[in-house]
């Protein structure tokens, strides 16, 4: 604009007057024509009602009307600046700067108008948008109401789901054979005494159960529960419920967003197709199995295989009996929020009931913490005797007769009560195929023997003890879990030269029975004078059985001792417990186990350290158990005649 002014006024011609009057003529008409111009883009940014409506406001109309350029710039400064305010008239020679800024004034507001419009445009789209959904909305929730929530495919479903139901179970035998009462738990009358003790007083105890699988641990904490509902100020309401799971399906969830055993908060955006509270930006919180078992019993399997850290927060419920339930999206001040959440949020929820956890692992391998707050119950491995008892009590209830010898074919091959039920069942359901269409079925040898040649089993006991006496040879006792075994031990004794002899062991029994052998070489030294590096001695645990544990010492050291001796040691006398270099007989764990083992596989004697005298089960019948200090009395009773 500078540059059109200096080309048509010529400042630097003072001699041509005449010439110098023409150029700002030009100049005038030439800003005139600029100013009608930018009058024209403003009629079309606000239209000529508005701009003559806001000219009148602003008090610029004359000016706009005048004929002066002057008045006119003077007008198009106070419509674009929204100023009322009289201004000074310009120069000719600020004009054009003047009308730069009203050009860049003016294009501010047509760039923030055309935003203004896209704005508004996208606005609009969105708000058609939300009303169509809106309307869509409505229109569904009022077929809802009109129709109700079936169509035909949620009624053909529930046909299908009604004839499902109508149907008799196919698979309902192991519930016909699930014992019902105290009487049908077989071989563990004290264990369920204790369970039944620890429920009925006033202030029931959490419990644990150890014990091999099978052998009746959650049948036996229902039928306690049903038992302990009859008892006179019973602690236990007819209802109380008894909720079961298995602790190796329950895994903590770092979100929280789903734990059936605890219960979780399904905030809005994890709501799924329930919009109800999520459309509100309302938490929505969802019990767990502790709160179903509130004034009952929660049972949980296996709980030893429990993430530790859902175990923790388990016990945690376990001091406060409740459950409290935290969510970022829960407001105290909504008042769109329902009384029944506010309260959960609040207050929590009651959690009070007694836990039972079952396991098959040993006690120092569960969690210190949980041990501290519960009683402690085991269970034994059941007995041939006991699998017989469950056998025919299975079949009274499955209305079959037996032969004879069935009971004895099951209990050589189980040892455990929920497969000697499967074994008959599968039995029961051949029997009925060789026989379609007999009322009265009668379940014979050749039908067990099939269902265990079929099953790959072999009997439980696969060598029992012989009645010979022999030299070099004892029988030793170990544990693994809940079970016992009876280990063969066997010696052979070679002459060797002077102070050259060796000792030879199979390594799989594993460092502590080698050690066993080398603090037996110094009892033998003392019990009898020979100096055993004068021998060849070859140490075998036959089978290659694995020792864990120092209780193999005094097994060892009289076997070594019978070898040198040429002493027979009785085939029928099994031993137990640490050897001392000073011959004396120390304690060693797992007596029970070690005793059942014994009996199962026919021994008569058994050998145990004088200490673990209180840790033999009362009443126990079929075998004797006697206690020693010393190897000698061990070797006296042990020493075949």
């Amino acid at each position: 604009m500078k540059s059109l002014l200096k080309k048509f006024i010529r400042q630097d011609s003072p001699d041509n007057p005449q010439e110098s009057a023409d150029s700002v003529e030009s100049m005038s008409e030439f800003l005139t024509l600029e100013v009608d111009a930018l009058y024209v883009v403003l009629s079309n940014l606000y239209g000529t009602d508005k701009l003559i409506l806001k000219a009148s406001k602003l008090e610029a109309l004359p000016l706009m009307r005048s004929e002066r350029l002057e008045d006119r710039i003077v007008g198009l400064q106070k419509l674009v600046n929204d100023d009322p305010t009289d201004k000074p008239l310009p120069d000719l020679a600020d004009i054009p700067n003047i009308l730069q800024e009203i050009e860049a004034q003016i294009a501010e507001v047509v760039a923030k108008r055309s935003v203004e419009d896209r704005l508004n445009q996208a606005v609009q789209e969105k708000m058609q948008e939300r009303h169509e959904e809106y309307i869509k909305e409505i229109k569904t929730q009022v077929l809802k109401e009109t129709s109700g929530p079936e169509n035909a495919q949620t009624l053909r479903k529930l046909a299908q789901l009604e004839k499902m139901n109508a149907t008799r179970p196919v698979s309902s035998a192991i519930e016909v054979l699930r014992p019902r009462t105290p009487e049908e738990i077989i071989g563990q009358e004290k264990a369920l005494q204790a369970l039944l003790a620890k429920l009925a007083t006033p202030f029931p105890q959490h419990i644990l159960i150890y014990g091999p699988p099978g052998v009746g641990k959650t049948s036996a904490a229902r039928v306690a529960l049903e038992t302990v509902k009859e008892f006179p100020d019973s602690p236990f309401g007819k209802d109380a419920p008894f909720i079961e799971v298995d602790g190796t399906t329950l895994r903590w969830d770092p979100r929280d967003v789903t734990n059936p055993l605890l219960g979780s908060v399904h905030d809005p955006i994890y709501q799924g197709a329930k919009r109800d509270l999520a459309d509100t930006g309302i938490p929505e919180p969802k019990l767990g199995l502790v709160n179903d078992a509130h004034t009952g019993v929660l049972f949980i399997d296996e709980i030893g295989e429990m993430d530790p850290t859902l175990l923790n927060k388990l016990l945690k419920v376990l001091e406060d009996k409740r459950v409290n339930f935290e969510s970022s999206y829960y407001d105290p001040l909504d008042p769109q929020i329902p009384l029944y959440i506010k309260k959960v949020f609040e207050e929590g929820v009651p959690a009070d009931f007694v836990l039972i956890g079952a396991t098959t692992r040993e006690p120092q391998d569960l969690n210190p913490a949980l041990r501290s707050r519960c009683a402690e119950v085991y269970f034994e491995p059941l007995e041939p005797e006991h699998i017989k008892h469950i056998v025919r009590q299975a079949a009274e209830k499955l209305g079959v007769c037996l032969d004879e010898n069935v009971p004895e074919i099951i209990s050589e091959y189980m040892i455990e009560g929920r497969k000697s039920n499967s074994i008959l069942l599968d039995a029961y359901g051949l029997a009925r195929f060789r026989n379609p269409g007999q009322k009265q079925i009668i379940i014979n040898e050749e039908d067990v023997r099939e269902v265990l040649r079929s099953a790959r089993l072999t009997p439980f006991v696969q060598k029992r003890v012989s009645e010979a006496s022999d030299i070099g040879r004892i029988l030793g006792l170990g544990v693994a879990g809940f079970l016992g075994s009876v280990l063969e031990i066997e010696v052979k004794v070679f002459n060797a030269e002077t102070g050259k002899g060796s000792i030879r062991f199979n390594e799989t029994a594993g460092s502590m029975a080698r050690d066993a052998v080398f603090n037996a070489a110094a009892v033998i030294r003392s019990l009898t004078g020979e100096d055993v590096k004068n021998y060849d001695l070859h140490v075998n645990v036959v089978g290659g059985g694995r020792i864990d544990g120092p209780s193999a010492g005094l097994a060892t050291t009289m076997a070594i001792y019978s070898a040198l001796k040429k002493q027979p040691l009785k085939g029928n006398v099994a031993v137990t417990g640490e050897i001392s270099i000073q011959g004396r007989v120390r304690p060693v764990g797992g007596i029970y186990e070690k005793i059942f083992g014994a009996k199962q596989a026919g021994v008569h004697t058994v050998i145990i350290p004088k200490e673990n005298l209180e840790e033999v089960p009362s009443g126990l019948r079929g075998i004797e158990v006697i206690a020693v200090e010393n190897i000698e009395e061990a070797i006296k009773i042990a020493a075949a005649e």
